[in-house]
């Protein structure tokens, strides 16, 4: 019950940072600065380590983006016919999703395998922590507003 209910938090994460991420607003930028600076605060980076640690970082932010963009377009526009599609046409469209699923983990990682021999381990988890205390902050924000 417990992994069903991570699962379902993960599932809305996604999708609202899907929905998040697909908006070109001025407010991304905004959202974005913000990232960094509270993982600048949290990792307490070395002026050597920042050097090596946003390019990278910033380089896999791209690559993920990219994936999820192709998600949107490929996959999310299709299901807007969902009920007129035939099985096999959607048996070809869960192909493709567990496709970009399983990139998407491919890269997550290589990065940190990456990010841990230059870094450490210890800072690659808390940048770990760090995303995941930031997305959280992110969606109380959020929830905050409808309010």
């Amino acid at each position: 019950m417990k992994n069903i209910s991570k699962i379902g938090v993960l599932l809305l994460f996604a999708l609202v940072t899907n929905f998040v991420v697909g908006q070109k607003r001025p407010g991304m930028e905004k959202i974005k600065s913000l990232k960094i600076a509270f993982i600048t605060e949290r990792l307490a980076l070395s002026s050597e380590e920042a050097t090596v640690f946003w390019p990278v970082y910033n380089e896999h932010e791209k690559a993920l983006e990219n994936i999820r963009t192709k998600e949107r377009q490929d996959i999310r526009g299709k299901l807007r016919n969902f009920n007129q599609m035939s099985d096999q046409e959607i048996r070809g469209l869960m192909d493709e999703f567990l496709e970009l699923e399983k990139e998407k983990t491919e890269r997550n990682h290589a990065f940190l395998k990456k990010m841990s021999d230059l870094i450490s381990a210890r800072k690659t988890f808390m940048l770990i922590k760090a995303e995941e205390d930031f997305k959280r902050r992110l969606l109380q924000q959020l929830q905050q507003r409808r309010q």
